[in-house]
């Protein structure tokens, strides 16, 4: 089959595996998705996926491919917290949530670090529309804070919350502390508990 109705048939999927695409094509030749990357058609996200180069160009479609490279995974800790605008800074890496083992790719997209917790952690998410009719999972506000104390157990004092320069009128006007403190407990750890009633002292929350 040629380049031009392989992309018209996959383009929509924004994201697509081998799988889908031997789904509309049976007998296709996957020799074919090496030779298209190497002349640039199509871009490899990681092993057995792919995308084409226009999304590069498409606004928030890269938490999207995040979210469908490795599943199942949630955007979280900095990367939540920077897209609510809670921190002030940028990040380079985008980070997720996984209940898979940790992993990390990178591809013309950027870096992208999935971290692992327990089952009974996976929690605390909503699904964000990108695009027409696309989706992918982010971490509530509360979830995203507790995520971060939990893997950067070195936050720890309340000078160590206050140098992280967390919006102020945000946490005060639209954060939910009765969730946030439910989501640290539902992690069973007391020393990340304890982290979060400091943060919640630091704010004067």
């Amino acid at each position: 089959m040629n380049f031009i109705e392989f992309r018209h048939d996959l383009f929509d999927l924004v994201c697509f595996n081998i799988n889908q695409v031997y789904a509309y094509h049976p007998e296709f030749d996957k020799n074919n998705l090496t030779n298209w990357a190497k002349k640039g058609y199509i871009l490899k996200l990681r092993q057995g996926y792919y995308t084409f180069p226009e999304y590069l160009s498409f606004p928030g479609f890269t938490f999207y491919i995040a979210h469908r490279i490795y599943r199942p995974s949630y955007i979280s800790l900095h990367t939540a917290l920077s897209f609510y605008g809670l921190i002030p800074e940028a990040v380079s890496t985008i980070t997720c949530v996984t209940s898979l083992k940790t992993r990390k790719f990178i591809n013309d997209f950027g870096r992208f670090s999935y971290q692992s917790v327990k089952e009974t952690a996976f929690f605390g998410y909503e699904l964000k529309t990108v695009g027409d009719n696309k989706s992918f999972q982010i971490a509530l506000p509360e979830k995203a804070i507790v995520d971060l104390f939990y893997f950067n157990p070195f936050y720890s004092t309340e000078k160590d919350f206050v140098d992280l320069r967390f919006d102020k009128d945000y946490l005060h006007d639209e954060l939910d502390i009765d969730r946030f403190k439910s989501y640290s407990v539902r992690f069973s750890n007391s020393a990340l508990e304890k982290r979060v009633e400091r943060f919640i002292k630091a704010y004067e929350l």
